[in-house]
């Protein structure tokens, strides 16, 4: 079955992210892109905030844990905040994207990309 997506992205978080010595005295921009599985139609019957994944509230929830982390690897910052948008919020499955800008020369940012689903009951 398809399932309906609630996008945000290119949220930019700064926070302290990498393995050398100087990437952990200063705070770098990374990037968020998530698309969130979330059956929309009783949303789209309603019209009621209530009734939908509030993406608001999901971009404030990973803005704060971001911000306060201190990881050494995009992987590590990537699953954490994969696990929260399933733990915390209605959804079925999250495909996360983190990007960390200027890491590697000639390159406008590199990362990584991770699909996960909330485990069946």
């Amino acid at each position: 079955m398809n399932q309906d997506i609630v996008f945000i992205d290119d949220l930019r978080i700064q926070t302290v992210i990498g393995i050398f010595d100087w990437e952990r005295e200063i705070t770098q921009t990374v990037g968020l892109d998530l698309e969130m599985a979330f059956d929309i139609r009783r949303a789209a019957e309603t019209d009621h905030i209530e009734d939908t994944l509030n993406y608001k509230a999901v971009a404030k929830r990973l803005i704060a844990f971001v911000e306060g982390s201190e990881f050494q690897l995009v992987e590590a910052l990537a699953e954490h905040c994969a696990r929260i948008v399933l733990e915390e919020f209605p959804v079925t499955r999250v495909k996360l994207k983190l990007s960390k800008p200027g890491a590697v020369r000639g390159s406008s940012a590199v990362g990584v990309i991770i699909e996960r689903e909330r485990p069946n009951p």
